[in-house]
């Protein structure tokens, strides 16, 4: 779906920060399309009504919800745990908020998510692809070294970051809204940055003391 003017907005992991998407939302150019690069659920307070307005724009067409590593990880627990004795589905906090029947009214809608959004000349997944060109939600170093430009600039989250950040034709926007950091948009077309305060750093979730790499848990 391409905006009617031509202008995308790439979001970063809102990870159910959802009064930081509020404040995103309400300073965002409205007839512009929406592009979140996953991870809208688990970490932050109010999953629950942060997925329920990410729906809501996907559901009037203003939105695209790209399916994260955490998305596909509570899929996953869904399918292999037909009932609530699943012992994966009571680490995942998404689970903890909702409960088991909201949970589980999920599925369905998560099960629809894209892995991918095209535009012209750029690409938005939530972590980048494999070396078979096919979308990895879980990709990281491997990625960021090989990646010859193939599928034009491509934004992805997955990875936070203190900042914005750019290697070569690569768009890092998880700038970790749910650790205290600031909830990130990036217009691809223009390359603007919108952000807002994210989770106030007294309920902010702990990031574990390690460098921003591949042993980041995301």
């Amino acid at each position: 779906m391409a905006s009617p003017h031509g202008h995308h907005w790439v979001i970063g992991d809102v990870h159910g920060c959802d009064e930081a998407l509020q404040r995103l939302l309400a300073v965002l150019p409205k007839t512009d399309h929406l592009v979140f690069c996953g991870d809208v659920i688990n970490r932050g307070p109010n999953i629950a009504d942060c997925i329920n307005r990410v729906w809501a724009l996907v559901s009037c067409g203003r939105a695209t919800w790209l399916r994260g590593n955490h998305e596909q990880t509570l899929i996953e627990s869904l399918k292999a745990a037909p009932t609530a004795s699943g012992a994966d589905l009571f680490t995942i906090e998404t689970y903890h908020q909702l409960g088991e029947p909201q949970t589980r009214e999920w599925l369905q809608r998560l099960r629809t998510l894209p892995l991918v959004y095209r535009g012209h000349g750029w690409v938005a997944t939530h972590a980048g692809f494999d070396e078979h060109g096919q979308p990895d939600l879980d990709v990281r170093e491997s990625f960021w070294e090989r990646y010859d430009g193939r599928y034009g600039m491509v934004v992805v989250g997955h990875t936070p970051r203190p900042a914005v950040e750019q290697r070569g034709q690569i768009v890092m926007i998880d700038t970790g809204a749910v650790y205290g950091g600031p909830l990130t948009a990036f217009c691809p077309e223009t390359h603007a940055v919108v952000q807002v305060i994210g989770q106030p750093a007294e309920q902010a979730v702990h990031r574990p003391q390690r460098t921003l790499t591949a042993g980041v848990p995301c």
